[in-house]
């Protein structure tokens, strides 16, 4: 199957898709072009282990910004390990890095929000970009019970990345997090134990902090601007669907 052939009317079948269904169909129509991109939360974890129910041979892909936690890179390790996978691990251009920090230091991302994004930019779109080149079907772990700006998410939209059209799919875009963890427990899953801290929402390593009780579920991205946006976004995810 071509993008090509994919028309609102087969978009809105998806959308009707169980996360199940979405994601054998997603890999008998696409094989090696369609991918789980995932950061190791725990909807990335949950894709991992229903996309193993239907095919042993799957891709998966995170982008390394080279400043996760210790306890991201334990995740990858036991999913590697688990499911027999070789995780694609895209990271930042070299010179693009060696610049911002030149530049700007290490801690760029405290100064303000443009320097953050531009350290996004940096660490994880453009990454992300050099991944999404690879294939016609991204599958994420985007759900609309995170923020008021994914509250919108659907399962399936035919996107634009530089020119070209990709199916973006994000299986469980209607799960809440009670749905999540019973996945996990029932089936002893391998998760990233930062969740066992008080987390809810992983980055990088001084970008994401636990949350405090009540609070929105991320809040605790880079905490510093919460008072002034709460769009809380790195630019992977604001590429809008085509109409």
């Amino acid at each position: 199957m071509k993008i090509e052939d994919i028309k609102k009317d087969m978009v809105d079948k998806l959308n009707a898709m169980s996360a199940e269904e979405l994601l054998k169909w997603a890999f008998d129509n696409f094989g090696d072009r369609a991918a789980i991109g995932t950061s190791f939360q725990l909807t990335g974890t949950v894709i991992i282990d229903l996309a193993s129910k239907y095919t042993k041979r799957f891709r998966v892909f995170t982008i390394d910004t080279l400043r996760l936690h210790p306890e991201t890179y334990d995740a990858i390790k036991a999913a590697e390990k688990k499911y027999g996978l070789k995780i694609e691990r895209f990271t930042p251009d070299g010179s693009a890095l060696k610049n911002m920090l030149d530049r700007f230091g290490e801690y760029l991302f405290f100064m303000d929000k443009a320097k953050q994004e531009y350290c996004c930019m940096v660490r994880k779109v453009e990454p992300n970009k050099r991944a999404l080149k690879t294939l016609n079907v991204w599958i994420t772990g985007l759900r609309k019970d995170q923020s008021d700006y994914r509250k919108t998410v659907e399962k399936a939209a035919i996107i634009e990345e530089d020119g070209r059209k990709i199916l973006k799919l994000s299986p469980l875009a209607d799960w809440d997090m009670a749905k999540i963890w019973q996945c996990i427990k029932e089936n002893n899953l391998p998760y990233n134990k930062l969740f066992d801290m008080g987390y809810d929402s992983i980055g990088c390593i001084i970008c994401s902090t636990p949350l405090v009780k009540g609070e929105p579920l991320r809040a605790g991205r880079w905490r510093w601007f919460n008072k002034q946006d709460d769009k809380k976004e790195c630019g992977i995810h604001t590429t809008g669907s085509i109409k």
